[in-house]
């Protein structure tokens, strides 16, 4: 049969979503299209049947792609195929592989691809969580090993009351916005942003989800009982039990100095020197270690040494409560910062904690710096972001840098995230923002690091946030009911842990939060402890930046453009500006200054200098209302006739001077008292209702006749 489609509906945050298998992608090893009002996204997965030749890690990817066609849509520009994935495909693409990786079975190295096509784009249900719905339908259908079901969503709060899966439109009124997905038992992703929520906020947000996610949960076990495929029976992985076994006895000693040493250079250097004397001897006693002679012993070892010191660190924790370093569970590394770093730069911050370091700079200015984007949805442009780097030499790696990665792009925009929420109202400060993270060490966190150094560059710069925003990554470390949650994790707590969990956030409360789990998920009561634990790291980090930097600089640095503001009507725009342009291009070069100008009617003025930005001020003011009665004002005369002499006091604003409005006594000759070009301060006397202005010099002071 060419079409053995199978439909499954149920109701999800109010609407309808469709569930269909065994209609399109059907080579696929699994594949679904859902369906929510007119958004409908197909996904597809296929797992390789053989693991490649030395194959230790499980090579899993995620795609998540758009096209222009499901929105009915052109792409802008020369090229009219879609090319390279944006940022935002690359964001969701993550969004979707983070909570599928910890519940592929244990050992599971085969190749496996997870591509999520949006087919029809209606401008408001979300595609990015139907994809992770696919994903979780497509994979239950499947013969693919995999521990689910699981389930995903979004969380909105408008006025005040929690939405589930908002639409687009929705969303712009919302003050939060939290993806995440989980089992029906446990927690296994969140990301997202939110106005200084608290502790017990979130708790109720997170449970929220939760609940809703367990519902469909039910409903992909319901489509893997009507139509999903027996499990494939593989070869695990996992590591040799006799080996490991043996390698314990024989290389304790060793493995117990390496955890000893606290810097993270040395560290590696003693692993990898017991990694070569490891490789060493399984080349000469293979068979005792239960190996055989063709063995890579060079990638054994490795992996053995990797498994040795994952399975030491975790005792040490949960059985001693020992870290790295010996540092206690709730312990936060030492901090340094300092402000005003670099020279030219609006702003700049290093912030230092421990073995991770990054750098904040931040530049100011006008629309132009502005970052535009092209979606389904629409042009969008972005007042502030953030550029996160990390290259390879902050972690003593001897390659080349050879661009922004995906995990480069998730740090960062989890670090724009956190800061975009404490950030002052366009109308109060309407300058576009850019903000440099530039990782230069890496021990832990480097976009916790971000959060922190770029909130204190802003700060620098004279950005007037609403509070500093300080980041804390958490670790965890469980086996079985036995749990302990670290804080200020490094890189090898992160690597040979169970989780990892970044929260950021003023004094008052949360700005955005981000969980990765390795392990099937955890509890809602391991979260709430992690969440109080994060807190107290959290403002003891903030505490250690207020000690260099507060409040915002009051005074923007030399060579910072300035910025004023003056609301016009809607009906005085065209005015302004003028027949192509002419009006304002005439005011920015008379008065060096940049002008912007909103569709709203809102008008910007940016200039090096405040004089001249003042001036340019008045001068719209005067050609958008005209001179105010009995008002001074500077002009320049331009034009002498028999009866006076005409002066510009703005451009496009002229007024006559009147003979008799030169000098006390009788005026006979008006070039005898004035020449053209000449500045002179004159003083309105009348705008009649033709718009026509009568000014005069001597009602502020009468010129002398020049001799």
């Amino acid at each position: 049969m060419l079409n053995n489609k199978k439909e499954f509906k149920m109701m999800y945050g109010g609407k309808e979503i469709t569930v269909e298998t065994n209609r399109m992608a059907k080579q696929a090893d699994g594949s679904a299209v859902v369906t929510c009002g007119g958004t409908q996204v197909m996904v597809a997965i296929c797992s390789a049947r053989e693991v490649k030749d030395g194959q230790d890690f499980f090579p899993l990817t995620v795609d998540y792609s758009e096209r222009f066609y499901a929105a009915g849509k052109f792409l802008g520009g020369y090229l009219k195929r879609e090319g390279r994935p944006s940022n935002q495909e690359i964001l969701n693409s993550r969004l979707i592989d983070r909570p599928l990786r910890p519940l592929f079975p244990e050992g599971y190295m085969f190749e496996t691809t997870v591509q999520a096509l949006v087919l029809s784009f209606d401008g408001q249900e979300d595609p990015e969580v139907l994809s992770s719905l696919g994903a979780a339908a497509a994979l239950a259908v499947s013969d693919i090993p995999f521990n689910g079901p699981l389930g995903a969503c979004k969380i909105g709060r408008i006025d005040g009351k929690l939405v589930l899966n908002p639409t687009h439109d929705q969303m712009k009124t919302s003050d939060l916005e939290i993806a995440m997905a989980a089992s029906r038992d446990a927690i296994l992703m969140i990301e997202g942003e939110c106005s200084e929520a608290s502790e017990a906020d979130m708790l109720t947000i997170i449970k929220f989800g939760h609940d809703a996610i367990k519902q469909y949960c039910n409903l992909v076990d319901e489509i893997a009982k009507t139509c999903g495929k027996k499990k494939r029976v593989f070869e695990s992985a996992a590591p040799n039990e006799k080996f490991m076994k043996e390698l314990g006895t024989a290389f304790n000693a060793d493995a117990r100095n390496v955890l000893s040493i606290n810097p993270k250079q040395e560290r590696q250097l003693a692993t990898a020197n017991l990694t070569k004397k490891i490789a060493d001897t399984l080349k000469v006693d293979f068979a005792k270690f239960g190996l055989e002679e063709k063995t890579d012993f060079k990638k054994a070892a490795a992996k053995g040494v990797d498994e040795l010191l994952y399975k030491m660190m975790r005792n040490d924790i949960l059985a001693e409560g020992k870290r790295i370093g010996g540092r206690k569970m709730d312990q936060i590394r030492p901090i340094e910062t300092e402000v005003d770093v670099l020279k030219r730069p609006h702003g700049s911050a290093l912030f230092t904690r421990g073995e991770t370091q990054v750098m904040g700079v931040v530049t100011i200015g006008g629309a132009e710096g502005e970052q535009m984007a092209d979606t389904m949805t629409g042009l969008t442009y972005s007042r502030f972001y953030l550029h996160y780097t990390f290259p390879p030499f902050s972690v003593g790696e001897a390659r080349g840098y050879r661009g922004v990665g995906r995990r480069e792009l998730g740090h960062g925009n989890l670090a724009e995230r956190a800061i975009k929420k404490v950030l002052p109202d366009p109308a109060d400060f309407a300058y576009t923002m850019r903000v440099n993270c530039e990782v230069f060490e890496s021990n832990g966190s480097s976009s916790m690091g971000s959060v922190c150094s770029g909130s204190m560059a802003l700060l620098d710069a004279g950005v007037p946030l609403k509070a500093p925003v300080a980041g804390i990554a958490m670790g965890l470390i469980k086996e079985g009911a036995n749990y302990k949650i670290l804080s200020d994790i490094l890189g090898d707590e992160d690597h040979l842990g169970d989780m990892d969990f970044k929260v950021a956030g003023t004094e008052k409360g949360i700005t955005a939060i981000q969980m990765d789990i390795k392990i099937t998920g955890i509890t809602e009561q391991i979260f709430t402890e992690a969440l109080e634990q994060a807190k107290k790291g959290r403002i003891h980090i903030l505490g250690e930046m207020s000690k260099t930097i507060k409040t915002n600089r009051k005074d923007f640095k030399a060579g910072v453009p300035k910025m004023s503001t003056v609301q016009i009507p809607q009906d005085k725009i065209g005015a302004l500006i003028g027949p192509g342009g002419k009006n304002i291009k005439a005011l920015q070069a008379n008065y060096g200054v940049t002008m912007e100008v909103t569709e709203e009617g809102l008008v910007k003025v940016l200039g090096i200098d405040p004089d001249k930005i003042n001036a340019c001020i008045t001068a719209i003011d005067m050609q958008i209302n005209g001179p105010k009665l009995d008002s001074v004002y500077k002009g320049t005369v331009v034009t002498i006739k028999e009866y006076g002499a005409f002066v510009d006091i703005a451009d496009g604003v002229s007024g006559l001077v009147h003979v008799s409005e030169i000098a006390d006594e009788r005026v006979q000759n008006v070039t005898d008292y004035l020449k053209e070009g000449e500045e002179v301060n004159v003083k309105v006397l009348e705008v009649d209702r033709f718009g026509k202005i009568k000014l005069s010099i001597k009602a502020v002071a009468p010129i002398a006749k020049k001799v």
